[in-house]
């Protein structure tokens, strides 16, 4: 089969399991946000973000996810900070899109940090082959309702008009709301004022957007990213996925930084529309692989335009996982999306390639040491667990 693609994820969040949240279990996004990732993110320093990349890189190829879309944030830590991830997916071959989080949160100096960042890295993977063409570049935003509309124009004028952008778009109300209070518009609507928006633009979520806001993302091609793990666990809602397929969106699907197991996030796509409509019919077998193959393919396809991509066909990547899958009634074209919601699971992969080179045979890891690479970051955890603590809040930071 072709390799898996995240649409949208975080390598960095790998240290974050099993961590525990001081003060009151959060509730929702906002205070998720400022007892868990802030803080989180601003305790990240060069060793953990490698660190955690490497833990990305195993866990990417055991599953099948042979391109990852990574929003990146360590906001003590930005200058390099991409070249960092980008030489850890070369030295595990992998094929990543990658992009640093702009946001106001953290005072100017470091806002405009990010922006320097990102265009760096966007004019070097412009400039030469990074990681042999396997490393591409987005431009990372947090998301609008945590920058300003002066930054917003920064981060538009620092790139060519033909850079993507990558952010986080009505994963709440609560962005909706920060956003019209900032602007006097809502989120979709200002980021399509300052030119933000385009088929290589990825809007992670996009749960509570309105009418409008839907079709600006369908008639500028811009891509919305689905994670249905993440969303229910978060507690954010349910994106309205099969009303922006019908009114043209290109929704992909991605993980949000949970496990890189796309079949896995399918699979829950696939559910949630039903109970969410109390109607099995919904979200059927073409739509499911039309979000979590097709579309997923295509977003790819805009930064690696060199050949087909997520596709077995003479001349295309060869980005390809091996699966050992018997089924036990026959599988036809017709049919696939029921043997991969009800039969297929990750466990059956046996081999992962990308880019013509072997990443694992046999289930045998062959560019990543995985015993060694968990060993330390067991090792690293509690040290920068305790380090999170220390940054968070004793009081709320959202106003």
């Amino acid at each position: 089969m072709p390799g898996n693609i995240c649409a949208h994820g975080h390598f960095y969040s790998a240290l974050a399991v099993g961590m525990s949240v001081p003060y009151d279990p959060p509730i929702s996004l906002p205070t998720i946000l400022e007892r868990l990732w802030w803080p989180y993110d601003r305790a990240l320093r060069e060793e953990e973000v490698r660190l955690a990349a490497e833990v990305g890189m195993v866990d990417c190829i055991k599953n099948g996810t042979t391109t990852y879309f990574d929003h990146h944030s360590s906001p003590n830590c930005v200058d390099g900070v991409l070249d960092v991830i980008a030489d850890v997916v070369d030295r595990a071959g992998l094929r990543s899109v990658l992009c640093f989080e702009v946001t106001d949160r953290n005072g100017d100096t470091r806002a405009r940090a990010g922006i320097a960042e990102n265009a760096r890295f966007v004019a070097r993977c412009h400039s030469e082959m990074v990681a042999e063409g396997r490393v591409a570049a987005n431009f990372g935003i947090h998301a609008p309702m945590t920058v300003s509309d002066d930054t917003l124009a920064e981060c538009r004028e620092s790139v060519s008009d033909d850079t993507g952008f990558h952010l986080h778009v009505g994963e709440h109300e609560y962005d909706q709301i920060r956003s019209t209070a900032l602007s006097g518009k809502r989120s979709v609507d200002r980021l399509h004022q300052h030119g933000m928006l385009g088929e290589k633009s990825i809007m992670a979520h996009a749960i509570h957007l309105d009418a409008k806001e839907v079709l600006l993302l369908a008639e500028t091609g811009t891509a919305s990213s689905h994670q249905a793990r993440n969303n229910m666990n978060v507690g954010d809602g349910i994106a309205a996925i099969e009303s922006q397929l019908r009114a043209g969106v290109r929704v992909c699907l991605g993980n949000d930084g949970l496990s890189p197991t796309m079949w896995r996030e399918a699979e829950v796509a696939y559910f949630l529309q039903k109970i969410a409509h109390r109607d099995g019919r919904r979200f059927p077998g073409d739509q499911l692989l039309e979000v979590a193959f097709r579309n997923n393919a295509a977003l790819a396809s805009l930064y690696y335009p060199q050949a087909p991509l997520g596709v077995i066909e003479r001349g295309a990547v060869a980005d390809l996982i091996m699966v050992d899958y018997q089924p036990a009634t026959p599988m036809t074209p017709e049919n696939i999306a029921g043997h991969l919601v009800f039969a297929m699971n990750e466990s059956m992969i046996t081999t992962t390639i990308v880019n013509g080179e072997v990443l694992m045979q046999d289930r045998q890891l062959l560019t990543v040491d995985e015993s060694e690479i968990k060993a330390r970051c067991r090792e690293a955890a509690p040290a920068f667990w305790a380090r999170y603590e220390d940054a968070v809040p004793d009081g709320p930071i959202l106003g």
